[in-house]
């Protein structure tokens, strides 16, 4: 029994019935990290990525070491820095908030490659003829740059948020108890594995299809040369 639950375990129909709800409660939590992960990956990636277009060179530099240094280590590593090692420096933080935090933190790093190539694909034109009417840094982006880099940046964002939801069970090893970390422990208390993970695996596949089916039909629904102006 778990989360007052009974599974039967006589056929594997009845026992993949059974133990649905459970894995359905994973879900939520699967799909909550993903969620909270991504839109720190979002918001992260885009302050780094502006972050290295600084004129101060100590600016740029010292953002590039750290997205580097973020891109080039395992999450698994990241996800033991913060849930093991902050702790012993009176930083402790949830089991759900490490887990999301690094996930965000590593896909910070490859969201803001993303943004920094959408952004060097403006024309220079357009940069000049926003300094010739005299725009502030941020009309220049929020009227002119961000509008025309969304659709060239969506396809790759589709994909990391995609790769995010398939990374989810390396939180499982900091106790968030999402889909995968479920089904290992429904396999550990029945001593049949095949059913929860096929299980667990169809689900996530389902997940993937449709959000490439809907990032697929957002791409198709933007027009090719940008969001339109204010």
């Amino acid at each position: 029994m778990m989360y007052g639950f009974e599974w039967d375990t006589t056929t594997p129909l009845t026992y993949a019935s059974s133990i649905l709800p459970i894995i359905l409660i994973g879900l939520t939590v699967t799909l909550q990290a993903a969620v909270a992960g991504f839109a720190i990956a979002l918001v992260l990636g885009l302050v780094f990525a502006l972050l290295r277009r600084s004129r101060i060179t100590a600016v740029s530099w010292t953002t590039a070491i750290v997205v580097e240094f973020l891109r080039d280590t395992p999450l698994l590593v990241q996800l033991f820095f913060l849930y093991y090692v902050l702790p012993d420096y009176g930083i402790t933080l949830p089991a759900f908030l490490t887990g999301a935090l690094a996930l965000g933190l590593q896909y910070s790093a490859y969201t803001s490659e993303v943004y920094r190539g959408g952004i060097e694909a403006v024309p220079r034109g357009q940069w000049e003829a926003a300094t010739a009417l005299n725009l502030s840094r941020l009309q220049t982006y929020r009227d002119i740059v961000v509008p025309q880099i969304v659709p060239r940046i969506l396809p790759a964002m589709g994909n990391y948020l995609v790769a995010m939801i398939k990374e989810t069970p390396v939180l499982s090893v900091v106790t968030v108890l999402e889909m995968m970390g479920l089904a290992n422990m429904i396999g550990e208390r029945t001593f049949e594995y095949l059913v929860p993970l096929t299980l667990v695996g169809l689900i996530f596949l389902l997940l993937t299809l449709i959000c490439s089916a809907g990032l697929h039909r957002l791409q198709k629904a933007l027009p090719k040369a940008g969001i339109p102006l204010r």
